[in-house]
């Protein structure tokens, strides 16, 4: 979606909205923590992220690919930077051809910095002149495709009459050219922008205009950026707040938020027109979400989660509206290993999907961890017990990841946690899951989803590993229970079920005003078979973190070999603990046949499950 859509929306539902900027990093390692930090930072509601484009272009695949994994994978809009410092017409081609196939729509035109060693800034052969002169390229090349912004600087305000008028008409002639909305440099002078804002608009330019804010993070921080970065006028309000606590940084991050929060409530309450923020991060969490809980600005539900799970905003899937449950923990991999089908599933999950899934090998499982991260959380696990306390911290979110899990434990995973814990200590290991829902309001903010005033439903799903023997005794407890349905899978690929219907199961839905029935997540067979695969690829691969011949890598790796791979659906939403009733049972039988004299609660068994999980027959693989 283009951004100036955005802010229309924002303006006709009455919201503040905001952004955040972030720049490439250098490293391969610094690029994975941005990842995951742009990953966080989306539950703090931005509208939309934009990259930067390194001075010279030095950083430019980088971009590129970070504006490809936002669309695709987090799936919240972009705004690439595109700067004209040693970008041949050519080259700017090719990135607005990349930008163009990952599905961005919103393009920050700048001329850009010097290149690296130089100090004066000059063009290159082939190449664009001014910012105005990428402006009529990009929309000469492509039509109204792009919104494109230019950026625009407050603090040209100041200047003598002469160059205040001639930085002026530089910013209309780009608006004129066809710029869409206005990014403004950081200032820390709320007084100033106001009056420049109405310098514009006297100017004849109308097109929004989005003030850049710099969260203040340190003492020597603040100066740098402000002073010898960005050339901005510090108010002597600020340093006189600040500089006594300039050696602690905690003291200054306190009073710089509230400071720059001041700032930031007087420009939306002036007449101006201005209702949205555009954070410089500087790839920094914590001072932009302070700012933000200052402000009492908090992310809306809608905004955050207009489907349970994860959109992708690349052209193909952008009307996506059904994905299968099994990858909720692993959306990279959903969306490479369906990266080629023709079609994506909207409305009916059977009439417009491709018919395979892409081959494993050629897709390429991987843990997300490096072998040192992973034994460092998972450690050296020699009995089946210590993996079942493995599940067991990793459902009360006291372990941040398991080899299935892109993440951590989500936050409506909260309302069964010890629900989970204890089934994994029986020897069932939960590798995915949900709890009932029952027409909640779909601006709650653990189960919400979707518009406003909505509801939202779930059915209760299970997923784990267990062996055999255990499996068996479970059944028949699962059988008396005529709203369970569940599938059986081995390693070989043998698959059965109890479900008469050849169709998927919808275990998520949704009703809203003025729309049908939205179903966005379901149970079905060919996509768990073909998840199979990875999900038995995964604890093989967490056995070959270890040493041939260890006991670690015996164990696991047996039994991933002897396994089953389960999912059960509870089908009657309206039982939210309905689904862990046959563990239960299977638990009370166990111990009443193990100790018949005895009462037949779990307290009158050693250690609350010794003999109830089925690790006697198995703790042998260790061996």
């Amino acid at each position: 979606m283009k951004i100036s859509q955005k802010v229309q929306q924002s303006a006709k539902e009455g919201k503040v909205w905001w952004s955040f900027e972030y720049f490439p990093p250098r490293t391969a390692q610094g690029l994975q923590n941005l990842l995951d930090r742009i990953e966080r930072m989306r539950g703090l509601g931005p509208d939309f992220v934009d990259i930067t484009w390194n001075a010279g272009g030095r950083t430019s695949d980088l971009t590129t690919e970070l504006v490809k994994t936002c669309q695709s994978t987090i799936g919240i809009e972009t705004c690439m930077h595109l700067t004209c410092t040693n970008m041949p017409e050519e080259k700017v081609d090719i990135a607005l051809r990349e930008a163009k196939q990952s599905g961005c729509r919103n393009i920050l035109a700048l001329r850009g910095d010097p290149p690296a060693g130089k100090d004066e800034w000059e063009s290159v052969e082939g190449g664009f002149e001014h910012g105005v002169d990428l402006v009529k390229h990009i929309r000469k090349e492509h039509g109204d495709y792009f919104d494109i912004a230019v950026a625009g600087y407050p603090q040209t305000h100041t200047l003598p009459e002469e160059e205040r008028v001639q930085e002026m008409q530089w910013l209309k002639e780009k608006v004129d050219a066809g710029a869409n909305f206005i990014f403004t440099q950081m200032f820390y002078d709320a007084d100033m922008f106001i009056s420049w804002v109405r310098a514009v608009r006297e100017a004849g330019v109308t097109v929004p205009i989005v003030p850049g804010i710099m969260p203040i993070q340190t003492w020597n921080g603040f100066l740098r950026s402000a002073t010898a970065i960005a050339k901005t006028i510090i108010p002597q309000s600020y340093l006189d707040a600040l500089e006594p606590y300039k050696n602690n940084d905690e003291k200054v991050r306190e009073i710089g938020t509230k400071l720059v929060a001041d700032m930031c409530r007087k420009i939306l309450d002036a007449d101006i027109g201005i209702r949205g923020l555009h954070f410089y991060t500087m790839n920094l969490e914590r001072g932009t979400r302070l700012l933000l809980e200052e402000l009492n600005l908090v992310p809306r539900v809608e905004t955050l989660k207009p489907l349970p799970w994860r959109q992708s905003l690349t052209p193909a899937r952008r009307s996506e509206s059904i994905r299968p449950i099994f990858w909720a923990n692993r959306t990279k991999s959903y969306l490479s290993r369906t990266e080629n089908w023709d079609e994506y599933p909207n409305g009916r999950f059977g009439d417009s999907r491709s018919p395979a899934y892409g081959e494993l090998d050629g897709y390429g499982v991987s843990l997300k961890q490096t072998k040192e991260d992973a034994i460092k959380l998972w450690g050296h696990p020699t009995t089946l017990q210590e993996i079942a306390t493995l599940f067991r911290k990793f459902c009360r979110n006291e372990l941040p990841a398991l080899p299935w899990s892109d993440q951590g434990v989500s936050s409506e995973t909260s309302a069964i946690a010890e629900q989970l814990a204890r089934i994994n200590e029986l020897g069932f290991y939960t590798i995915n899951s949900q709890p009932a829902v029952n027409g909640v309001r779909s601006d709650n903010k653990t189960f919400g989803w979707g518009p406003s005033n909505g509801y939202v439903y779930q059915k209760a799903y299970l997923e784990f590993f267990v062996s055999p023997e255990l499996l068996d005794a479970l059944i028949p407890h699962i059988e008396r229970d005529a709203g369970i349905t569940y599938y059986v899978i081995n390693k070989r690929g043998d698959l059965r079920t109890n479900t008469t219907s050849e169709g998927p199961n919808a275990v998520t839905w949704g009703v809203f005003p003025g729309k049908e029935v939205v179903q966005p997540t379901i149970v079905e067979a060919i996509s768990f078979m073909a998840w199979k695969d990875e999900a038995y690829e995964l604890g093989h691969q967490w056995a070959n973190l270890y040493e041939p011949g260890s006991a670690s890598r015996k164990l696991i790796s047996q039994f991933m070999d002897s396994a089953l791979l389960v999912n059960i659906v509870h089908n009657d939403f309206h039982q939210p603990d309905a689904i862990f009733a046959p563990f239960l049972q299977l638990e009370k039988a166990q111990a009443t046949a193990l100790f018949p004299a005895a009462t037949t609660t779990t307290s009158a068994v050693p250690n609350g499950h010794v003999g109830l999980n089925g690790h006697a027959a198995l703790n042998g693989l260790a061996n």
